[in-house]
């Protein structure tokens, strides 16, 4: 029975970690989810069950649902803003099933301003193509109130996707640049790349030297890149006592980015930027050490350059 247990959730945890983390934000919180969801699946009668995908997707909601209540009072006493984990294109969950099931911050993002409910209304129609009937089992709802719950959602979710985006390879330039702009200190040639209204998240979790309050607009993003620059010394942040690594071009959340890492090949920081119109219109930088670790030294290692 053990192993009949083990044989049928194998196929199915990629989904259900996928859910978990864009419930979540959290990759450590989300595979916590599934694996109390694996040990439930153990102790439940699998041959009354008819659907193991919708049961367990519906176990692995309701699981969120109720972390999500101690994740956001620990959010509140978080120091400076608070992102999503980063996941890199390099790491295996990236494997996305469609498009629609693509990992994106500008989705991650929009889905904090949420309320539970709606988050996990919207992810599993829209994302996951669950049917309302459904959805109402895993949230306990009715079906009328779950498409309720996905409109609004929608309606949020939609508004904050870019209405200009640029290719995956114009993403890949405009991020080179926006890293020669900013290890030059050339405050010029950045402002050049980012939006009027451009805003910059650092999340350092108290843990890394971060800005503790998002900046907004590009000239004073662009002054403050061109301010690490001059204080950093080969490589040497200011207060940090090592360098801050080699850059590594690569995907990160759906976004064109930068990872940042040591000579063991270890992530200190990403920087994702969301591009729209041929200009940054945000920065995610993420340096809290807490949620690097799970990039793991083999997707770090140098890769072929992107052009």
């Amino acid at each position: 029975m053990t192993e009949d247990a083990a044989t049928s959730f194998a196929p199915l945890r990629p989904r259900l970690l996928r859910i978990a983390y864009r419930m979540l934000g959290s990759l450590a919180e989300a595979e916590d989810m599934v694996q109390e969801a694996y040990i439930r699946w153990h102790q439940v009668d699998r041959s009354a069950v008819r659907d193991a995908g919708a049961f367990l997707s519906r176990t692995v909601t309701r699981l969120c649902l109720d972390q999500i209540k101690s994740a956001r009072s620990r959010r509140e006493a978080y120091v400076g803003p608070w992102l999503p984990e980063p996941i890199v294109e390099m790491e295996p969950m990236i494997e996305m099933a469609s498009n629609k099931d693509e990992v994106t911050l500008t989705l991650m993002m929009a889905l904090e301003r949420l309320s539970p409910l709606e988050r996990a209304a919207f992810l599993l129609h829209d994302v996951f193509g669950m049917e309302f009937e459904e959805v109402a089992k895993a949230i306990d709802r009715d079906p009328a109130a779950c498409r309720q719950l996905a409109a609004r959602a929608r309606q949020h979710v939609q508004a904050a996707r870019p209405r200009f985006p640029v290719t995956k390879e114009r993403g890949k330039d405009i991020a080179r640049a926006f890293f020669a702009a900013s290890q030059g200190g050339d405050v010029g040639a950045l402002r050049q790349l980012l939006a009027a209204d451009v805003i910059a998240y650092s999340d350092g979790g108290g843990k890394a030297p971060a800005a503790l309050n998002p900046l907004y607009g590009d000239d004073k993003v662009a002054r403050f890149f061109a301010g690490l620059a001059r204080k950093y010394s080969e490589g040497v942040a200011p207060n940090y006592s090592r360098p801050i690594g080699r850059p590594v071009f690569c995907t990160i959340d759906g976004l064109p980015g930068i990872m940042y890492v040591n000579d063991a090949g270890q992530a200190v920081q990403t920087t994702a930027l969301e591009i729209e119109g041929e200009r940054i219109v945000a920065l995610y930088i993420t340096r809290n050490p807490d949620k690097l670790t799970r990039i793991t030294p083999v997707a770090a290692e140098p890769r072929t350059p992107l052009h």
